[in-house]
């Protein structure tokens, strides 16, 4: 309990450290009367979600995931098999079917133009051009999931009347929300460990999850019920129209008898996990990446080079673009790698006695996977602290993917439980890379010699917004176009 308390605010980090000085690859630690196992060795790595992925498949049961899943009605966070198996076939048979992408294109594309716009009346509005890259991509991040959950990018009434307005005090409020819930979700809260101290709240982590807990409700809520209202009154009057959005499929899901298949609180649930799985990693990537490529002139060139070849300057870049650019993937390849924005992956809980690496593994063990260890590991990735995209574009029969089903470091996870729209993934966070590289000239703001790449004290972020000057690279009849 005191190493809890003692480590705070980046328990993780203080268990990468026992990793590392240990150099080991797979540590076993007593907190309470659970054992937590960290793993940070692709092959052990791959056994856990792999070869005995059956043994592992269950989530640990904590006052946090309780509080932001509903009492465990989404599909990631939930801890029980059915629930997770219900959940698990909406998302991928319906919530991410080919013809329901095909639908939502166009929302993409509105708010990747929306992204260019936004930037380009930053530069217009700002004295020396100066963008925060962090509030950037958060906010198309935020954007992007709400048109597509919700089929809007502002939760007031009306949009504001200006075409590339910001994010209003909701929408700040809102990513801010998912922000929190992703960071504290598995966060080592003491009374995980010891159940006996719930409710004293010692870590302050209680408090949080309620806060955020209260502004999903207070925001998501009133557009949940109006919607179950409308499809309430489509069953009854027998009418019949497409989905249009996420929110739409969730709601209009029928049993057998006709009626609603999931519940309000199975709906909340599992609009809460698809916004917080959204925003996280592709905006954490993106920063990271730029602030690595601009204190290296030639990869940033490079980056530059095949966007010019790839897509010109006579248009902006779209989707259907991506899988030519193999250089820009490996970039966020190599940021995914170097840079996670959580430490460990979500525990899995052993559901026997197993082993792992030859090691016991005990009944009800929380297994971890160090994306830090994966990724930094120096028999597999030699100099691992260099930013070296190439090292990516010798893999495999020469196109890049975002996802690693080797488990040298962790982007998507893999498995069952892995995460379920790498495509979607891959998009957002490739539309928001590219988009920002091949709109916009990056430069280090005035009396700046190189970008300082220092982590947060109490996450993997950088410790400070990535503020960098921005002038248009394209043709002028691009941004008038968008």
């Amino acid at each position: 309990m005191h190493q809890l308390i003692w480590n705070k605010p980046s328990v993780s980090r203080w268990i990468n450290g026992l990793l590392s000085r240990m150099g080991t690859d797979i540590l076993c630690l007593r907190l309470g009367s659970v054992h937590v196992v960290a793993v940070a060795c692709p092959e052990m790595a791959r056994e856990v979600l792999r070869v005995k992925e059956a043994a592992f498949m269950s989530r640990p049961s904590t006052f946090v995931s309780s509080a932001f899943s509903y009492g465990y009605k989404s599909a990631s966070l939930t801890t029980f098999e059915q629930q997770w198996r219900k959940m698990r076939r909406i998302v991928t048979s319906e919530i991410l079917s080919p013809a329901l992408d095909r639908r939502l294109h166009a929302q993409r594309v509105d708010e990747a133009d929306h992204l260019i716009r936004y930037v380009s009346d930053q530069i217009k509005m700002t004295q020396d051009n100066t963008i925060n890259i962090r509030h950037v991509g958060q906010h198309f991040c935020g954007n992007l999931v709400r048109r597509l959950v919700f089929g809007k990018r502002y939760f007031g009434e009306a949009e504001p009347a200006m075409a590339v307005a910001g994010p209003g005090d909701d929408e700040v409020e809102h990513v801010d929300a998912l922000f929190t819930l992703v960071n504290y979700v598995y966060g080592f809260c003491v009374s995980d460990y010891f159940p006996a101290l719930v409710g004293l709240d010692l870590d302050g982590h209680e408090k949080v999850a309620k806060g955020v807990v209260s502004t999903f409700d207070r925001l998501h809520d009133p557009i949940i019920e109006e919607r179950m209202r409308e499809w309430a009154d489509r069953r009854e009057a027998v009418e019949k129209r497409e989905a249009a959005d996420f929110l739409d499929v969730l709601v209009s899901l029928e049993d057998a008898a006709g009626h609603p298949l999931l519940t309000f609180e199975e709906i909340k649930a599992q609009i809460v996990e698809i916004m917080f799985a959204t925003v996280d990693s592709p905006s954490n990537a993106a920063e990271w990446a730029l602030a690595e490529m601009l204190n290296k002139p030639d990869v940033m060139q490079k980056a530059i080079d095949e966007l010019d070849a790839v897509v010109g300057r006579e248009r902006l870049v779209q989707e259907s673009d991506i899988c030519k650019l193999n250089y820009l993937k490996s970039c966020i390849r190599e940021a995914f790698r170097i840079h996670p924005f959580h430490a460990f992956t979500a525990p899995r809980v052993a559901m026997e006695d197993t082993t792992i690496g030859g090691y016991t593994v005990p009944k009800g063990s929380h297994v971890i996977l160090s994306r830090i260890g994966l990724g930094h590991k120096p028999t597999v990735w030699p100099e691992p602290l260099e930013f070296r995209p190439e090292r990516h574009l010798l893999v495999g029969d020469g196109m890049v993917g975002l996802g690693e089903p080797d488990l040298r470091f962790v982007s998507f996870s893999t498995g069952r439980r892995g995460c379920p729209a790498v495509p979607l993934g891959t998009s957002v966070t490739m539309m928001l890379f590219a988009r920002l590289l091949h709109g916009f000239t990056w430069t280090k703001p005035p009396g700046v010699d190189e970008i300082a790449l220092q982590e947060s004290r109490t996450s993997l972020s950088l410790a400070e917004p990535l503020l960098l000057q921005a002038e248009p690279r394209l043709a002028a009849h691009v941004y008038l176009a968008n």
